[in-house]
């Protein structure tokens, strides 16, 4: 019996239009590789005792795997809102927007802010729900924001936002 974790509270519903795209084609090549896994897993099955069979066992596993997927975006992209026009009031943070960050260093940084089901398909893309896109949005260029981070609070210096229209790989 494992130990109990509750439930992570739940993510924000918000996706642009090319992450929306990227769910849907994550679907459909999930379905294309769950065929040729289940021919494999049939051939390995065929060999004779399972409970020995690495290759059964391991087509098993991936199997789930691909399946636990599946499940999770047919539940969650009918759940999304795509968000594809840009806010009518461009001189603050919202979601999609591009800002660029100066610390306390001189250094900056660029990010994204875009949907939690998005963040791993481009660099710079941080999720809504992070601590630091909570505390940018609807803040202004030159607006200096406080974040709490584990090694302490960092200040940043909203330098610029800019809206633009989704790129394509």
């Amino acid at each position: 019996m494992g130990r109990y974790r509750p439930p992570a509270p739940p993510k924000s519903p918000y996706i642009t239009d090319y992450g929306y795209e990227r769910l849907k084609e994550e679907e459909k090549a999930l379905w294309i590789r769950r065929r040729d896994v289940t021919i494999a897993l049939s051939a390995a099955a065929a060999e004779g005792d399972r409970s020995e069979n690495a290759e059964y066992i391991y087509r098993k596993k991936e199997l789930r795997e691909i399946d636990a997927r599946i499940r999770y975006l047919q539940k969650r992209i009918p759940a999304l809102t795509v968000v594809s026009q840009p806010p009518t009031n461009q001189e603050q943070v919202f979601f999609a927007a591009w800002v660029k960050l100066e610390q306390e260093d001189g250094s900056v940084s660029e990010y994204r802010i875009v949907g939690p089901d998005e963040i791993d398909h481009q660099p710079g893309y941080i999720s809504m729900d992070s601590p630091l896109a909570r505390a940018v949005i609807k803040r202004t260029c030159d607006e200096e924001v406080k974040v709490a981070t584990p090694g302490g609070e960092t200040t940043y210096w909203i330098i610029e936002i800019r809206y633009e229209t989704v790129e394509s790989p």
